[in-house]
């Protein structure tokens, strides 16, 4: 038997639920022989699709989420540094002047 479902994520697969606990409820010689084995089989296809769909929506929302992170992050770095980070380039190059200016040279 499957765990209790929560019934806002497995919605599409409500009929299969209440058909296999309809047929659990029959005889213990009918369950005995196999007779819910189709909507057990049902049951477990329509959740397994229920969970991928639901991987995949959350994957989906993940990539928007980061992309509107990396916007902000490329906004702030912008306000800062101006466009295409310029200042920063100009503060590497000196801080790469400087320690060429402060080796000794052979």
């Amino acid at each position: 038997m499957h765990p209790q479902l929560e019934a806002e994520r497995f919605h599409s697969c409500i009929d299969l639920i209440q058909a296999l606990d309809k047929c659990h409820r029959k005889e213990y010689y009918k369950r005995a022989l196999g007779l819910c084995n189709n909507e057990k089989e049902a049951l477990s296809k329509c959740l397994h699709e229920a969970r991928l769909s639901g991987e995949r929506r959350y994957i989906l929302e993940s990539r928007e989420k980061k992309k509107v992170i990396e916007q902000k992050w490329k906004k702030l770095e912008e306000e800062e540094y101006g466009e295409d980070a310029i200042l920063k380039k100009i503060i590497q190059r000196q801080l790469e002047k400087k320690r060429q200016d402060s080796q000794p040279s052979e």
